[in-house]
């Protein structure tokens, strides 16, 4: 196993590499001068002139890269422009509200989406699968902040049952907490229900027709048994791919839903940091969100060998 992790993270290094680079090209790659775009319109030259030098923009591109890889080695992300603080230390503030709510919207998303997939496909070209289908392509097809706004409307402004914005910490109140986030993270949920259950249903369906199925229930085990174990069991290859595609969504969909909710959250701060053009910031945090899905893809290629002992990487 450990040579194993250790030839998966080899073989991402070129990946994570390729990402630094993209988020180094982020600032050079977008229209206009980003030292224009940060000391105003109205600045003068010298102060234009000023950012560009403190920025590092006057340096030819490859310099520039090399001290981009320098600083990264030494574990300096950057620092942003308008929060004064390190996009470290701005990520740390936020980032417990941002996995709170991933965290909380993956538990209501698995056991609903691999349930429902799991009925669909067991009681397949019937109603009830008609119905499971029909459910999940509108919670993949309802655009998140549409149906975020209306249930703020609804269960906040009209019922009062959550509050319309705003975060409570766990350890001040762990009551308050979870109101805070369940009407987010049901919304966050509701593409990721979709999407699961399409894919389990999917996968199930290719397992029950299999020949060892067949064989299993000729031999007089039970549904449950049959299903619930074999069926199951060999589905999870796919159904865990699906589960790394959801972590990600359920981070990179934060930004959305925190935006609406008014959450204190690292996806809010993206936002925040694009309209006040704190490239740094958002340069940072797109690098660092590029390192966390590089990482649950890692952890997915691992979960695979617990998931089927068959499969193996050379």
């Amino acid at each position: 196993m450990a040579r194993l992790i250790a030839l998966r993270i080899l073989q991402a290094a070129p990946v994570i590499v390729i990402v630094s680079i993209l988020a180094f090209l982020l600032i050079n790659l977008l229209p206009g001068d980003p030292a224009v775009v940060i000391a105003g319109d109205q600045a003068s030259p010298e102060a234009i002139e000023a950012v560009r030098h403190n920025l590092g923009l006057d340096r030819p591109l490859i310099e520039q890269l090399g001290i981009w890889f320098v600083h990264l080695a030494h574990g300096n992300f950057g620092a942003s422009l308008v929060l004064n603080q390190s996009v470290l230390s701005a990520m740390g503030e936020r980032l417990p509200v941002t996995l709170s709510l991933a965290g909380l919207s993956i538990a209501i998303t698995l056991p609903i989406g691999i349930f429902a997939g799991a009925i669909a496909a067991y009681y397949r070209q019937t109603w009830i699968d008609s119905f499971v289908m029909t459910v999940a392509l509108i919670g993949v097809s309802v655009p998140a902040f549409w149906i975020a706004i209306l249930s703020v409307i609804l269960f906040s402004v009209i019922l009062r049952w959550f509050p319309t914005s705003g975060y409570v910490e766990f350890s001040h109140d762990p009551g308050l907490w979870l109101r805070s986030l369940v009407l987010p993270a049901v919304m966050l949920s509701l593409f990721q229900i979709g999407f699961l259950a399409r894919m389990t249903r999917s996968a199930m369906l290719d397992v029950l027709s299999q020949d060892f199925i067949r064989t299993a229930r000729s031999k007089g085990l039970s549904e449950w048994t049959t299903v619930g174990k074999h069926a199951f069991r060999n589905a999870l290859i796919l159904i865990i791919t699906a589960i790394g595609i959801l972590l990600s969504t359920a981070i990179g969909g934060s930004v959305v839903i925190e935006q609406v909710f008014a959450l204190p959250g690292v996806g809010r701060l993206v936002v925040q940091g694009i309209l006040a053009r704190d490239y740094p910031l958002v340069q940072g945090v797109m690098l660092i969100y590029g390192f966390a899905f590089v990482a649950i893809n890692l952890a997915v290629d691992l979960l695979y060998t617990f998931a089927d002992p068959r499969v193996r990487y050379d």
